[in-house]
């Protein structure tokens, strides 16, 4: 899958060629997956603990994450903000999301790419089901904590280890190479969050079982999500015979009622981004932007 998670370590099992020119057939498919869609309806349910109205609000790798509407009800109010992996997705998000002329009261959408998110300044960030393709997510988790305003919070969803359990047995029932890159676990993605400055992370996940009339329903849906891109795959194209085997292991998995099924663990986080606190040592230095932030924290107590 393309939708591959990190490992904690800086040496990622992926094969990030591989990896890049899958997350490019994503971002320009004509609509998201429709587990993203359903993921981000779930992850909209959980807004209601937030007792924090956003002025402004970062919707990162706003295509692929489908969420759009869901933030638009939640929050009319605040200035939205789509972050797109490239300028092209950017330019094609901006024309869906172009406010219509006979609409004028419908509040603007501006369309930034990472390196132009100015920092410090929003109030919630939101990433629905991305952070799993990209090629390090601990600078991702960085740039989050970076964009975020003091006392700013994160919600974010990604795909978990337990994701493709029945793809994954099956292959190697068959002797074959990886199905697909491994995914993060929830608990070291806690610790990637703190590692990367965020406080109070909750982390939790839940397993979506999906099912399909036939295999082959099976596998169109699997590549609208992405591709495999495991460093140990099988290199070069696959064979219609092999894809034909694959077909019939997989139609031997179908239940009484000849649906196959697969299973996607998905999993939430949370997390605050705390006051700057200065290191205490025998001389102690505080960038000004940190002093800035503490003083107005203050005067908000």
């Amino acid at each position: 899958m393309s939708l591959d998670a990190a490992t904690p370590s800086a040496q990622r099992p992926v094969d990030v060629v591989a990896l890049a020119r899958v997350q490019q057939r994503l971002l320009r498919a004509p609509a998201p997956p429709w587990l993203h869609g359903e993921v981000a309806r779930r992850m909209a349910e959980r807004l209601s603990v937030i007792r924090l109205q956003p002025a402004r609000v970062l919707d990162w790798g706003s295509f692929v994450g489908a969420s759009q509407d869901l933030l638009a009800q939640a929050y009319p109010q605040a200035k939205r903000v789509a972050v797109e992996q490239d300028a092209e997705r950017g330019a094609a998000t901006a024309a869906q999301l172009k406010r219509p002329w006979w609409q004028p009261w419908l509040a603007a959408v501006d369309v930034l790419t990472p390196p132009q998110v100015a920092p410090g300044e929003s109030q919630l960030l939101w990433s629905n089901m991305t952070l799993q393709g990209l090629a390090d997510p601990s600078a991702t988790l960085a740039a989050w904590h970076k964009a975020l305003a003091v006392d700013g919070f994160l919600m974010f969803s990604t795909l978990g280890p337990g994701s493709l359990r029945q793809l994954t047995a099956l292959y190697g029932r068959a002797g074959w190479p990886a199905a697909h890159a491994p995914f993060v676990d929830m608990h070291d993605l806690g610790d990637m969050l703190v590692a990367a400055g965020f406080a109070d992370p909750v982390m939790d996940q839940e397993v979506i079982t999906l099912t399909w009339a036939s295999p082959q329903a099976l596998l169109q849906e699997l590549r609208s999500m992405g591709g495999n891109t495991a460093v140990g795959r099988r290199p070069g194209l696959r064979t219609p015979r092999w894809r034909d085997q694959l077909l019939s292991l997989l139609a031997q998995t179908a239940d009484a009622q000849g649906r196959v099924a697969m299973d996607f663990e998905v999993v939430y986080g949370h997390a605050f981004k705390p006051p700057p606190r200065p290191r205490l040592t025998g001389r102690t230095e505080v960038p000004l932007a940190d002093m800035q932030a503490m003083v107005r924290r203050g005067k908000k107590n």
